[in-house]
């Protein structure tokens, strides 16, 4: 089942562009990411998918339902973490959870301690006297006490420490499967590629891509590093097509692959080399290509 749909939406700022004719199918029990720099249009779709906006052209669905007009309906289902949270200062995340408890009209204490023991949160500390991070925990106790069918996250991992964000890794790779939608919203190549499993990339309000993050790392450059065993042998071998030598340094050639891995290891055992490396598939420089281009954003547009 498809939780999310949207068909050419498109939200507009005047003259400028917050999402442009956007697609998106997001399946039941999926892990998926949303990237793209800061203002490429991901925090516009969050509101657009959620009802806080409306579109100017086009549909967006959750739960098969319009997430305009439907809004109040699909929200009793979602957990939702903005990227500029904010909080009451004299709250305390106990008080939160009852608070949350009489507005959702289900009971979230229980489960809301567990995972303020899990993210290392003080029951009674006010927010006003809350770091940044502490903040965050609370947001996203917040967020996933009622064990949302999907789960909305903008920026999440701002504030936290790598330890408290191998937690919510954990914690989020554990909702997916148990069956529910996940959409998590970053700028951070790293945070997406170890946590999701399928990535769209927009921008300027754009998808450019949306592909597993296993098609990505296939389309991925790899460095290639390779030592003659003579500078004069490494000046006069010409490259084959599938290696782009982007650095020549006496007996050794700095490169990229073009082609297919074992092609390359054909090739390299004709060679008199001294040495040859092949790095990871290099994903940095597949998405810098992908965020290359001017930003069109709305006022509005946080992320």
């Amino acid at each position: 089942m498809s939780v999310i749909i949207a068909e050419k939406l498109s939200r507009h700022y005047g003259r400028r562009r917050g999402v442009d004719g956007l697609n998106l199918c997001i399946g039941e029990g999926e892990l998926f990411g949303f990237l793209g720099p800061n203002g490429a249009g991901k925090t516009t779709t969050i509101r657009l998918l959620l009802g806080f906006l409306r579109p100017h052209s086009g549909l967006a669905t959750v739960f098969g339902l319009d997430a305009w007009r439907r809004t109040a309906t699909i929200k009793q289902e979602v957990g939702y973490l903005p990227g500029d949270l904010r909080l009451y200062p004299w709250l305390n995340a106990d008080l939160a959870l009852k608070v949350f408890s009489q507005v959702r009209g289900t009971r979230l204490c229980e489960f809301g301690h567990e995972l303020a023991e899990r993210f290392s949160l003080e029951l009674t500390v006010p927010v006003r006297k809350m770091s940044r991070g502490m903040r965050q925990k609370l947001g996203l106790i917040l967020a996933l006490a009622h064990r949302p069918r999907l789960l909305v996250l903008d920026e999440p991992t701002s504030g936290l420490d790598p330890l408290m964000q191998e937690e919510l890794g954990s914690c989020l790779r554990e909702l997916a499967r148990a069956g529910h939608t996940v959409f998590f919203s970053s700028h951070t190549l790293s945070e997406v590629e170890q946590l999701c499993d399928r990535v769209a990339i927009v921008r300027a309000g754009k998808i450019v891509a949306d592909e597993t993050l296993r098609a990505l790392h296939e389309r991925a450059r790899r460095a290639v590093t390779v030592i003659f065993e003579e500078a004069e042998m490494a000046r006069r071998v010409e490259p084959p097509g599938f290696l782009e030598v982007c650095e020549r340094d006496g007996k050794r050639w700095s490169c990229e692959l073009t082609g297919a891995a074992p092609d390359l290891i054909r090739w390299a055992a004709g060679q008199a080399l001294e040495d040859i490396t092949i790095g990871r598939p290099d994903l940095e420089s597949l998405f810098r290509k992908f965020y290359a281009g001017p930003q069109e954003i709305g006022p509005e547009e946080a992320g």
